[in-house]
């Protein structure tokens, strides 16, 4: 769930039944349905020929196998599940690209725009056209399938919501809270956002008062960060992945969400290999993620949607969202390291 949880890889071929009517429930399409829009009848075709799709991703197997098994069903295509961080997806990729080898044909991270580009296939699908334009790239070599926007958390059983802080600047004179407050090491584009809505020197100021006043800890996976926080390990995040949130909540942990400007959102984001092995099984597949019922398979355990007119699980948390400082943080490599350098500063990370 954690794009950037670092994770061993987990490679599963999803074949047989064994999910099948358990998971179209799940996400509330009935076995019986009438074929679904995003099945192109040409690419469908290419993609029952080539006879399997192997796709990379950083989504946990908690979502990714439902999910995946709706394309499996309604297709008749194996998928080839690669589950790891997005560093270790564009590693092996890396590594398999020197050697010559070529075994992925579909890959979700949050860096798909951190590849080299010559490794992307340029590509449309019908179901693209509903994205909107800042959640895809100008040269259609990825598109975003869901927006991680970023907020604190907190453990409901330890804190009040009388006591949260109303704005970054309250946050970081919360002393009370020292030692109690942790944050996952990578998050340069919450950092990025802060420089952007404050300005570069009072930025900077807001986040050395925190790291003064609150001691916060630093911690690696934001899919562990979450559950400790609904655990009680620790008592607030001071940032972390709204869905993250959502989906410990809606496993019964004990924590909730409140929002504070800047709010930073970036994509998880769907790519095609250049020299795919099953290049029209990766657009479907690709297609049907960006389907209104590859989005609301993508929702139902917390995920927000990129394509206008899908829902939030639980409803009603996009208006929400547009009441704050919404900032897009997209960043290149070279960004990356500028806000990964400047973080591990301000946080003490060696």
């Amino acid at each position: 769930m954690s794009d950037k949880n670092p994770m061993a890889f987990s490679r599963r071929s999803l074949g047989g039944a064994a999910l099948g009517a358990a998971a179209l429930v799940a996400f509330g399409r009935p076995a019986a349905a009438q074929q679904p829009s995003w099945l192109e009848p040409t690419l469908l075709a290419g993609a029952k020929k080539e006879g399997k799709v192997t796709f990379y991703s950083s989504i946990n197997e908690q979502e990714g196998l439902p999910l995946l098994k709706i394309f499996e069903e309604a297709t008749g295509v194996t998928v080839e599940y690669v589950r790891n961080s997005d560093s270790g997806l564009l590693s092996r990729i890396l590594v398999e690209a020197r050697a010559g080898k070529q075994s992925w044909d579909v890959i979700q991270t949050t860096a798909v725009n951190k590849m080299s580009q010559d490794l992307l296939a340029a590509f449309d699908v019908p179901e693209a056209k509903a994205i909107p334009a800042e959640a895809k790239d100008p040269a259609r070599k990825w598109y975003g399938v869901y927006a991680n926007y970023n907020s604190p958390a907190y453990n409901t059983n330890k804190i009040k919501p009388a006591d949260l802080p109303k704005t970054l600047e309250e946050f970081a004179q919360k002393k009370e809270w020292a030692g109690r407050v942790a944050i996952d090491f990578s998050d340069n584009e919450w950092l990025m956002a802060v420089y952007q809505m404050y300005g570069e020197a009072k930025g900077k100021k807001i986040v050395q008062d925190i790291v003064t006043n609150l001691k916060p800890v630093v911690v690696k996976g934001h899919l562990a960060l979450a559950r400790s926080v609904g655990a009680g390990e620790y008592d607030i995040a001071l940032n972390n992945y709204l869905n993250l949130t959502l989906n410990v909540r809606m496993n019964k942990g004990a924590t909730d969400y409140w929002l504070l400007d800047p709010v930073a959102v970036f994509y998880g984001q769907i790519g095609v290999n250049a020299k795919a092995p099953s290049p029209n099984a990766a657009r479907l597949m690709s297609n049907f993620l960006m389907s209104v019922e590859g989005q609301q398979a993508l929702t139902s355990r917390g995920r927000f949607p990129t394509r206008p007119g899908i829902d939030t699980n639980p409803p009603g948390i996009l208006p929400e969202l547009a009441k704050h400082k919404v900032v897009a943080a997209t960043l290149n490599p070279t960004d990356e390291a500028r806000w990964q350098k400047e973080f591990r500063t301000l946080f003490n990370v060696r």
